[in-house]
């Protein structure tokens, strides 16, 4: 609230000079993505709504007490708690090529909450953190999961993963609802890491996570979106592509590699 009046003034609470610039408004529209993912979790418990997507969310990088990774505040880690406070059991699944740490850290005792995050390993990516050791804490042990995966893993290996996990995690966990995290950046064309994943494996990967929310979770999912740092070429086309546009793209994933 500061900084949003007097965005000039000395950092603090990871707001400064780094990945969270301060400037006139920031809480206004860090609590506007929040309010929409606490506000989209409430019409799923009053079951106005079976799914809904905030796409504008998945700022999971947030702590408590601080900013970080270009996160105001952790809405997804905010609609979990908001859930929680009607006793609902949360399986959070992050699919952002960056580990979920603010959502863990937050939820690192609750073992009402399972963080699941399938990222390219801190060793080569912000925010450092994400390996498989960290676990939970107190009896809240084994309930983060976390998946960390070396640069260019490609979308076969990728997707194996999250279809082998997230149902058999699911059914030992059993969750009431299920809140997701679909950053676009793991994508072959984002330039600040390295999965090389497609839109095909994204698309994939949601729809599994539709059938975990039904199966397991009574169809009620929150999904967020996330980091995405290419959206040019990475987010689709609301038209269909044309017969020389399709030709194209796949010369240029021909060129790339992938």
């Amino acid at each position: 609230r500061r900084f949003s009046v007097d965005p000039f003034g000395p950092g603090s609470a990871g707001i400064g000079t780094g990945d969270d610039p301060p400037f006139a408004g920031m809480h206004e529209a860090g609590a506007m993505v929040a309010g929409r993912s606490l506000r989209a979790v409430e019409a799923i418990l009053r079951r106005d709504v079976e799914h809904a997507f905030h796409p504008g969310g998945g700022l999971h990088h947030a702590m408590p007490d601080r900013a970080s990774g270009f996160c105001i505040y952790d809405d997804p880690a905010l609609a979990i708690a908001r859930a929680r406070r009607e006793g609902l059991r949360v399986m959070y699944v992050d699919l952002d090529v960056h580990h979920g740490d603010g959502v863990q850290a937050i939820h690192w005792t609750d073992p009402g909450v399972l963080t699941v995050s399938i990222h390219e390993t801190g060793r080569y990516l912000f925010p450092g953190t994400g390996d498989a050791g960290e676990i939970g804490e107190g009896t809240a042990a084994g309930t983060a999961v976390n998946v960390p995966l070396e640069p260019f893993t490609g979308a076969e290996p990728w997707l194996h993963a999250v279809r082998t996990l997230l149902p058999e995690l699911a059914a030992a966990f059993g969750p009431d609802l299920i809140v997701s995290q679909h950053g676009a950046d793991s994508h072959a064309w984002d330039p600040l890491a390295h999965l090389r994943m497609t839109t095909s494996a994204m698309h994939d990967a949601a729809r599994l996570v539709d059938t975990v929310a039904h199966r397991y979770a009574g169809g009620r999912w929150l999904a967020t979106g996330g980091g995405g740092y290419q959206w040019a070429r990475v987010v689709p086309p609301l038209q269909p592509l044309t017969a020389e546009q399709a030709a194209q793209q796949a010369r240029d994933l021909a060129s790339s590699g992938v």
